[in-house]
């Protein structure tokens, strides 16, 4: 199996952005040749003409315009709804229901034109109407970067202008958002987009079933008429149903892979844009104390933790955000904490736990339909009990998780993966953001704040990026959690069924440019 080497040329939609800086108005052409899936090619249907594929979570939600929906359920929306803009493979942006755009005031003022052939699922046309009513809902819903929206105006029927509070040259990949229908109030029951596939049915920890939407403004896309998302308790489930043929794809962590012979099934790497992380609640005692989180940064090696739990597959990180955004991300931070169990005991010392006297107990909340998260906790217990560190793992669904320790932050310690909703380093680092509502380490740092808030003002990208550095850096200087690597997942299929498969620097599965051999 060969593994292949990350992209590090990601760049976060320089394509939108270098040109506005040298001039007040960037006009885009027409650059539609695929709208993200320009690497697929166009393939003749094979024999296989549906795909049932695995998944270990379900959404949180079927609503594009909710902000408390799950990695996999954004992940399959992605097939179902689409933005003014969508993400390619290499971490830009390309055209979507938008034809073109332009940029006026340095970033203030954007406009929007529409394609004039996109229809929604019921058939009805798209139109300028649904997008301002889109934007004004995620707006009012507290989507990231829409609270900068001053106002959204339309211009006739397929013109759309965009004006914000203040300029934000960033501002493009908030615009991946879903649009709905204006006035469209049930949309968790009545999920109806633009994409390639429409929700034909959807039955709670069973299956949910995309059919092809015979009349999407792309042509020859998608390539199968029917995606069946089937939804395992967890990980051992879902590679019993690839064993036994009840599913055709998954998508699956390296130490899952090896469970698969290669002679069975197609293995396609591709890292998961997910930082994985043993977060830390800055405000649960005692790790509301840095040197208690010091002591269990220098206490963990994360070398180890990629070779035993990942069969050596991972890139390490040190970081809130992952390498592959790599003209953003700081890379003094791939190792901030080296090894070093004795200055680890001597800050626990400090801390008033020793090994002759009261020792550091810690609880480890993991959900436990995710294995690779469950075998990380595993390995994490071994390492910080070679400091004097005591860890307990608290096994729970994933909808418990969601609801204690995500929402209700009633945890110690819990090892999750973060992704970001945008292409963007934004969508990793808001979350930091002392009042954000995503902040679920309760980190707060007015350094952190200050920094943060000059970027959004900062028309000049060479400064952005500075800055956008030296955020991660207050983040790891404060050790305000463990961060372990951009995990190597791996996307499988049936051998010589289904090709085409893409990776993205978003977690995402394109359906639509799947096709049957």
């Amino acid at each position: 199996m060969h593994i292949m080497h990350r992209n590090k040329s990601l760049q976060t939609s320089s394509f939108f952005f270098t040109l506005a800086v040298l001039a007040v108005t960037l006009i885009m052409p027409v650059l539609f040749v695929s709208c993200s899936r320009q690497k697929a090619g166009i393939q003749s249907s094979g024999s296989a003409t549906e795909l049932r594929y695995g998944y270990i979570s379900e959404p949180a939600t079927l609503d594009p315009l909710s902000p408390s929906n799950t990695a996999d359920g954004r992940s399959i929306l992605f097939n179902v709804f689409e933005g003014l803009v969508k993400p390619d493979t290499e971490g830009g942006l390309q055209p979507c229901i938008a034809e073109s755009s332009m940029m006026e005031e340095l970033g203030r003022v954007y406009r929007f034109t529409l394609r004039k052939d996109v229809r929604f699922h019921d058939g009805s046309p798209l139109t300028s109407a649904d997008v301002k009513f889109t934007l004004d809902t995620a707006a009012a819903a507290g989507f990231a970067g829409f609270n900068l929206i001053k106002k959204v105006e339309t211009d006739g029927d397929h013109g759309i202008r965009i004006t914000l509070i203040h300029p934000d040259p960033e501002f493009f990949p908030y615009l991946t958002v879903g649009i709905v229908k204006a006035g469209s109030t049930n949309r968790d029951k009545n999920a109806i987009g633009t994409g390639p596939y429409f929700i034909e049915s959807y039955t709670v920890q069973q299956s949910l079933v995309l059919r092809k939407f015979a009349h999407y403004w792309r042509d020859n896309v998608p390539r199968l008429d029917k995606i069946t998302i089937v939804f395992f308790a967890d990980a051992d489930a879902l590679i019993l149903g690839l064993h036994g043929g009840g599913i055709d794809g998954a998508s699956l962590p390296g130490s899952l892979t090896q469970q698969l012979s290669s002679d069975h099934f197609d293995i396609i790497p591709g890292y998961s844009a997910m930082v994985q992380m043993l977060a830390l609640n800055n405000a649960a005692p005692p790790l509301n104390d840095i040197r208690i989180r010091q002591a269990i940064n220098y206490s963990i090696d994360i070398q180890e933790i990629i070779d035993t739990a990942f069969y050596g597959n991972g890139e390490a990180s040190g970081s809130p955000l992952i390498p592959g955004l790599a003209a953003y991300y700081e890379q003094s931070l791939a190792n901030p904490y080296p090894v070093n169990y004795e200055k680890a005991r001597s800050l626990l010392s400090e801390a008033g736990y020793s090994d002759g006297g009261q020792k550091l107990s810690l609880e480890i909340t993991v959900p436990s339909n995710f294995t690779m998260h469950v075998d990380t906790a595993q390995v994490i217990t071994g390492q910080l009990a070679k400091a004097g560190i005591n860890v307990s793992i608290q096994l729970v669904d994933w909808a418990a998780w969601l609801s204690d320790v995500y929402f209700g932050r009633k945890y110690q310690a819990t090892i999750i993966s973060l992704d970001s909703l945008i292409v963007s380093p934004k969508g990793f680092l808001s979350r930091y953001y002392s009042d954000n509502d995503s902040n679920f380490i309760n980190f707060a740092d007015a350094g952190f704040d200050r920094v943060y808030n000059t970027i959004l003002a900062e028309p000049g990208e060479d400064k952005r990026i500075a800055l956008y550095k030296e955020t991660q850096r207050i983040i790891s200087d404060n050790a305000a959690s463990v961060y372990i690597q951009d995990i190597l997942g791996f996307k499988v299929f049936r051998a010589g069924v289904y090709g085409g498969a893409l990776n993205y620097p978003l977690y995402v599965v394109d359906f639509a440019a799947i096709y049957g051999r």
